[in-house]
């Protein structure tokens, strides 16, 4: 089983590794003459026919790397071949690919337009044949091949994503059956779980020091837990060689989070996932926190884990309400992907492994472009302005999350004037058994603790508001009257 690396021209997958098998070289040996001038002489399809049988041949060799050039992946008969292989997809930007291969003897990086154009129909391709996604960059592969190479020891179907924030660097692993099977950092692991998902499934951790167990629910994430959790840790000897566990949802995920990042002044954290909610949202990115009474998520710090895994099978084992919860966030994240994410979810799909792993790629681009919500990153808080909103006035216990941000979305469409997109996404939150009327709460609340929102600026609260699935746009200005006449109409 080889590494083989796949993307568009300029991703860099010659230099990707020491010693690596470049095919291009190969195929241009086997011409006598240049890519570039078999192509000026022949013709595209020509030259395929000529690149195939040298690709299957590097890809029986038992080189350890091999580098495929751009388009050789359109043969169906070399991607049936790259099943028995590690495929790596090196994504690049049409800028950054464009600065790269214009101007260097390529044969079809003669038009900026008909460039980005044959990449945007690639993209799927790499997309649909890759088991790693790595960013641009060709040194991020040197730092990513320990987790490329657990990945080749990883159950069958399991993807990586490499995950860049700020000058961190993480591995991002999506599967089943992984959760007592793959490496993690540090000398101990500490596991932090709550007293369901503990029951259920800290059995499957191997090599675990000592486990703490919190109680279960949004109401429990608070500082008191919190110190309960670091003066178990420090009972219990922890270092900073060691590292933390956060096993279970997004409840877990933020609050042992915020106990890594703070203890010692900071110490790995594995997040490990079982929830939708935290698999397709919390667990990456590196925010973490607690609550207050008066708001949610008031208390916290950005700590970046040290590594992600995601284990779909641990899904199976949440009751219905949860899963309907989760799937607020996985309409709200294909609401700002767009494209086939958004189709798919429109059409139906539920928290299936390639909706997960969308969900969890859509939010490290976006958390990559910004990791301290600057700009972009706001974007991921379509819906929960509001949606945080109803949790604190219902005092975290009448809603779970996902619930209240399913309210939440239907406020903010609404406030976009996207009417006929707000009835698509009720229908798909109904279905979902997910709330689309608001109960137990005065509007009039809600609206108050918006203004508490911590993305406020100055006396302005930010609202992110959706043009098309696709086009979300933050930071937008909405009157106080608009905001209650949303949540007015929740509350029917």
């Amino acid at each position: 089983m080889a590494l083989v690396f796949v993307g568009f021209m300029g991703a860099g997958k010659s230099s990707a590794l020491d010693d690596i098998l470049d095919t291009d070289k190969l195929v241009s040996e086997q011409l006598e003459m240049s890519i570039a001038s078999f192509f000026a002489a022949y013709g595209e399809q020509k030259f395929r026919r000529r690149e195939e049988p040298v690709v299957l041949r590097a890809l029986r060799s038992g080189a350890p790397a091999i580098a495929l050039g751009g388009g050789s992946v359109l043969s169906p008969t070399i991607r049936t071949a790259l099943r028995e292989h590690t495929v790596v997809w090196m994504d690049v930007s049409d800028e950054t690919a464009w600065a790269r291969a214009a101007g260097d003897d390529r044969p079809l990086a003669g038009d900026r337009a008909a460039f980005e154009a044959l990449h945007a129909e690639r993209r799927p391709v790499y997309e649909s044949i890759a088991d790693a996604f790595v960013p641009e960059g060709d040194r991020l592969v040197r730092r990513a091949l320990p987790a490329l190479e657990a990945l080749a020891q990883a159950p069958a179907g399991t993807k990586l994503v490499w995950a860049v924030a700020g000058g961190r660097e993480y591995p991002v692993f999506v599967g089943r059956g992984l959760i007592g099977g793959l490496p993690r950092p540090g000398r101990r692991a500490f596991v932090v779980t709550d007293e369901n998902v503990g029951a259920l499934h800290a059995g499957a951790l191997r090599d675990t020091h000592r486990t703490i167990t919190i109680p279960a629910g949004e109401e429990h994430k608070t500082l008191a837990v919190a110190e309960t959790v670091w003066r178990e840790l420090a009972a219990q000897g922890m270092g900073r060689d060691d590292h933390l566990v956060a096993l279970g949802g997004g409840v877990v995920g933020d609050l042992a989070g915020f106990c890594a990042a703070t203890y010692q002044r900071g110490v790995p954290v594995v997040q490990v996932p079982t929830s939708v909610v935290a698999q397709v949202d919390a667990a990456y990115g590196g925010k973490t926190g607690v609550d207050l009474p008066e708001a949610k998520n008031y208390v916290g710090a950005y700590h970046q884990p040290a590594a992600v895994i995601t284990d779909v099978d641990t899904l199976t084992t949440l009751p219905e309400a949860e899963v309907a919860a989760g799937y607020a966030e996985v309409v709200k994240t294909a609401l700002i992907a767009g494209g086939s994410l958004w189709e798919r979810v429109a059409a139906g799909a539920t928290a299936d492994e390639r909706v997960v792993l969308d969900c969890a790629r859509t939010k490290i681009a976006v958390v990559a472009a910004d990791e301290r919500d600057g700009g972009v990153r706001q974007l991921l808080n379509l819906g929960h302005t509001v949606g945080h909103a109803i949790e604190t006035v219902t005092g975290y216990r009448r809603y779970r999350h996902g619930e209240a941000v399913a309210l939440g979305l239907l406020a903010a469409l609404r406030l976009g004037g996207t009417d006929d997109l707000r009835a698509q996404v009720a229908d798909l939150l109904a279905a979902a058994g997910l709330p689309t009327t608001l109960e137990g709460a005065d509007p009039q609340d809600v609206v108050a603790a918006t203004r508490l929102d911590k993305k406020r600026v100055g006396d302005s609260v930010p609202f992110v508001l959706v043009e098309a699935p696709g086009d979300v746009r933050h930071g937008r200005r909405v009157a106080a009257s608009d905001v209650l006449s949303a949540v007015r109409e929740l509350a029917g």
